[in-house]
């Protein structure tokens, strides 16, 4: 029965899912690399570059290689997988991640005194020190080099480094003098606009960057929209419902194909949108909250089911599975971030899913067909059964680990030598042949230390695409696009 006080939004399950036209690689991840932050000491690095193998060639993404771009050929993983025991430290990889975004976005605004860095928890002497954050990126066509180091108080450094032409150009440095405390800055010359109003502007907490682009720096902008548009963080908790509902409702139909290609048994949508009554909400509600919540309207989704025989029925999404609720969810920023080439970092993927599930959505990214934007996925995950070369290459499954000192460090498993002769990944890894497990210990029996660091692994790798160095959470705030469409 349909709900006449509301307005419905009604889909029916009319098209495939299909992939989108193609159009240029506008914004991409290379590598991320974050120190001192919570329960990471010394730098770990994350990285997307894709090594020398020719397995699974085709789901590479090569950029560099079309004349649109000023960025020399280098070829992109779709998806990195992160494993490892509980508290070694994956979480904490992705809220780094995340906590960097937010400084970009919101360090400009007067906001909070103090910025959202926590440093390394478990050694007195990283308190002060200050927390570093880098990403290398590729935004619309050019390949950025962007970090900074932040205390609670202050942004200590900062720097950005750019290749439009394919060389070199350093467009900014800040340092923090250890003499006099007091910024010194190099602003290069191929950096235009109103390089001293924005220098002036810059509080101690605030980033260069987002202070520039709030004064209207054209130049410094897709690297701002990078952070802003193509790159969305989601936590355990994941997103919510609302960007799919307002995908559906903008006549996104191919969320109904996504959900059927997952083998949920949904062939329609319903969406009720009512006003909110102020005499509804509970008396003892704030009055301003009230007023606030009045202002918006209550979303109802029901998802339709037709049977082989007997008759549709149709379920508030309260009464479907948690699995179900979440695919929903996912729906819509999959569908958009595989035809706008964004980048989803997500913890904990498989939470609540079928592995068979967990598989599709990852596999989205690996079909060079559904993908032809330079989309990419990092994710956190305990499903071992993904540990498997048909799936995977070596170079995109990623162990994170903890020491005696309570320290993650993090490598992916192309680190290891004489792969080849091992065919089971999952068996190998479950096995403790590249470490990364919790160590469990009988509850009955005397406690021993424990030797964290026989595994058989490796001599690191270094990055094959880095040039420049620099000397030297979990926040649910909401994320908008251009489009008015909120990631949340």
């Amino acid at each position: 029965m349909h709900d006449t006080n509301g307005t419905d939004t009604i889909l029916h399950h009319a098209c495939n899912w299909k992939s989108a036209p193609h159009s240029p690689i506008v914004g991409m991840l290379i590598e991320f690399s974050v120190a001192n932050f919570r329960s990471i000491k010394d730098e770990v690095r994350l990285s997307l570059v894709a090594g020398p193998g020719k397995e699974h060639a085709a789901s590479i993404l090569t950029v560099g290689s079309r004349a649109e771009t000023a960025v020399r050929p280098i070829r992109l993983l779709p998806s990195v997988a992160i494993y490892g025991a509980n508290a070694a430290g994956k979480t904490n990889v992705i809220r780094g991640l995340k906590t960097m975004h937010d400084i970009v976005l919101g360090s400009a605004a007067s906001g909070p005194a103090e910025l959202p860095v926590t440093p390394f928890r478990f050694d007195p002497a990283c308190s002060d020190q200050p927390t570093t954050f880098e990403v290398m990126c590729i935004a619309d066509g050019v390949r950025y080099q962007y970090g900074f180091r932040a205390t609670r108080n202050e942004v200590t450094d900062e720097w950005l480094y750019a290749w439009p032409s394919g060389r070199l150009q350093v467009w900014f440095e800040r340092r923090k003098g250890e003499a006099t405390g007091t910024p010194s800055w190099k602003l290069g010359g191929k950096l235009t606009g109103d390089r001293q109003v924005w220098k002036r502007a810059t509080r101690p907490q605030a980033l260069f960057l987002s202070t520039a682009v709030s004064l209207n720096s054209t130049q410094l902008l897709p690297v701002f929209d990078w952070f802003r548009k193509r790159l969305h963080v989601a936590g355990v908790g994941g997103w919510g419902p609302v960007f799919s509902v307002n995908y559906a409702k903008n006549g996104g139909t191919d969320i109904l194909g996504f959900l059927a290609a997952a083998d949920l048994a949904v062939t329609g949508l319903r969406i009720v949108e009512k006003e909110i009554p102020p005499d509804q909400l509970p008396e003892e509600m704030p009055a301003e909250l009230k007023t606030l919540l009045a202002q918006g309207k209550a979303i109802d989704i029901f998802l339709q089911h037709q049977p082989k025989e007997g008759q549709q029925a149709e379920l508030d999404m309260d009464e479907e599975s948690h699995g179900t609720q979440k695919m929903f969810a996912l729906a819509g920023p999959w569908i958009d971030s595989l035809a706008e080439g964004n980048v989803i970092v997500f913890d904990e993927l498989h939470d609540n899913l079928h592995p068979a599930l967990v598989r599709f959505l990852v596999s989205r990214f690996h079909d060079p067909t559904a993908n032809q934007h330079g989309a990419q996925l990092v994710f956190t995950t305990h499903d071992t059964s993904m540990l498997d070369r048909d799936l995977f290459r070596l170079d995109q499954i990623w162990l994170c680990e903890r020491n005696d000192r309570l320290e993650t460090s993090l490598f992916p498993l192309s680190d290891f030598q004489s792969l080849r002769s091992i065919v089971n990944l999952e068996r190998a890894y479950l096995a403790g042949r590249f470490g990364a497990l919790p160590y469990i210990r009988s509850s009955n029996r005397k406690t021993q230390p424990v030797d964290r660091s026989a595994s058989t692994r490796r001599v690191p790798a270094s990055a094959p695409i880095r040039e420049c160095t620099t000397s030297g959470m979990n926040d649910d705030r909401t994320q908008t696009d251009d489009r008015g469409m909120t990631w949340q």
